[in-house]
């Protein structure tokens, strides 16, 4: 059993990680959108779901709206679930000079279990400042065997907290 480490209260959080929100959205068939990051290595083959920091003065619920318009194009979602409590994970050491000029230990993430609201076609990844390369429909139980290791405690935690919401839709 994976120790998962979360943070009822946000004020109590430690300044180490970068505060951010998560976003799984799911379609009438129950699968969840995932997209390929542009900025990976070629040869690596890790998806994940949509996600970003919360800019300053930003609520979590805004800060989702607003990731998913700039990452796949819409934000014509309805809100199903929030995640109880802050998520967290930790960058592998050789990464985290690269991310955030070294500032951060991982991300604290609140996240929302959200359903596309509007026909798929909606969905375009090529926005102004494209993060995927490629997206694709997944059946929730593979979340874990797509995302790069570091995320997979943090998307097995979702799969428990969200997995059996998503399937009464």
């Amino acid at each position: 059993m994976a120790h998962h480490h979360t943070v009822k209260n946000a004020k109590n959080r430690s300044t180490s990680y970068r505060l951010g929100v998560g976003i799984m959205l799911i379609n009438d068939m129950n699968k969840v959108f995932v997209g390929k990051r542009i900025d990976q290595d070629p040869s690596a083959d890790y998806w994940q779901m949509p996600q970003g920091g919360i800019d300053h003065g930003e609520d979590p619920i805004t800060a989702a709206m607003r990731e998913l318009k700039e990452e796949i194009g819409t934000n014509e979602v309805e809100i199903i679930a929030e995640s109880a409590d802050w998520l967290q994970y930790d960058i592998p050491e050789g990464m985290k000079k690269k991310l955030w000029q070294g500032k951060y230990r991982g991300q604290m993430q609140k996240w929302f279990l959200c359903k596309l609201n509007t026909s798929e076609d909606q969905i375009n990844i090529s926005t102004e400042h494209p993060e995927f390369i490629a997206w694709r429909w997944e059946s929730i139980e593979n979340l874990p065997d797509v995302i790069i290791p570091f995320k997979k405690d943090l998307y097995e935690s979702l799969i428990r907290e969200f997995g059996h919401i998503a399937a009464s839709i």
